[in-house]
């Protein structure tokens, strides 16, 4: 399983982010994503690298 988690968008936008277990919050965009990501001690991410992140519901392009 990968260690993050994107949910898929919610009716009033955004998306609920979880780390290693631990909600990180709710990411209305990809900076948002990447700031989670950054707190958890994860720079220079790509966003579409599966074996990290589990995007449900839509891929990156979907908030």
């Amino acid at each position: 399983m990968a260690a993050v988690i994107v949910h898929p968008p919610s009716p009033e936008g955004g998306r609920r982010v979880t780390i290693r277990g631990e909600a990180a919050g709710l990411a209305r965009g990809p900076e948002d994503l990447l700031e989670f990501l950054r707190r958890a001690g994860a720079e220079d991410v790509a966003l579409d690298d599966r074996e990290l992140i589990e995007w449900r519901g839509g891929g990156p392009d979907a908030w």
